[in-house]
């Protein structure tokens, strides 16, 4: 297995340093695929190791962008808030040798112990376990075949992930690892974790009923 792995970023020069060195042991071909940074991303990503593929902002349209630019025959999208757990390689590997094609980890977020995490932790982890759709939070992981064959992301301003694990669902052979990943938990501290669990799912429910994503990014609020 030949693992590559593509980390989307906007402005994420505080952020990215620990995802990013993280993901340069566990790959000899990482991208970071900006879009549109204008602090230091940019530099500090080139100046760590990394290579580098510019574009729009839009997070489909720059994970996209990424894949093209990789050669791994897994794929690999990570959060710049994002960190594996230290055997992600080994649960990733069994679980394509095992069949599957696509998948994520569970999830917990930084800070633990504190209440906002914990109920963020359990929700998500909920969700997840109901759905079987882990998120572009969750670090998503693909092969390229499956990613070629349902045309890889939607460029869309949101909810590019959830569609992207749907089409691969329906292909079968998504798993979810137990991992698990760790994540910023910066959205539920900036609109609250009530508020911004119930905000996800409206914009899901809207989303089912066939509201298009971009009305639907009205709703969401970008925290960096």
């Amino acid at each position: 297995m030949r693992l590559s792995i593509v980390l989307p970023t906007l402005n994420e020069e505080k952020t990215l340093l620990p995802s990013l060195r993280q993901a340069l042991a566990l790959s000899d071909d990482v991208w970071v695929s900006d879009g549109g940074s204008d602090d230091g991303t940019v530099e500090l990503a080139r100046r760590e190791g990394a290579r580098v593929v510019e574009g729009p902002p839009g997070r489909g349209g720059q994970l996209n962008r990424g894949a093209e630019a990789a050669s791994g025959d897994v794929l690999l999208f990570l959060h710049a808030d994002t960190e594996l757990p230290a055997e992600a390689l080994e649960q990733i590997a069994l679980a394509i040798e095992g069949g599957a094609e696509a998948g994520g980890f569970h999830v917990r977020y930084s800070g633990g112990g504190h209440e906002l995490s914990e109920l963020g932790h359990r929700l998500v982890r909920w969700r997840t376990s109901w759905s079987k759709w882990p998120l572009g939070d969750q670090a998503q992981f693909v092969t390229r075949a499956a990613f070629d064959a349902v045309g890889g992301f939607e460029e869309w301003p949101i909810l590019e992930d959830l569609e992207l694990i749907r089409r691969l669902g329906r292909r079968g052979h998504v798993r979810v690892l137990e991992g698990p990943v760790t994540t910023s938990p910066r959205r539920f501290a900036a609109g609250g974790t009530l508020r911004t669990a119930a905000t996800n799912w409206l914009i899901w429910g809207l989303y089912f009923l066939g509201v298009a994503p971009q009305r639907l990014a009205r709703f969401y609020r970008h925290v960096r």
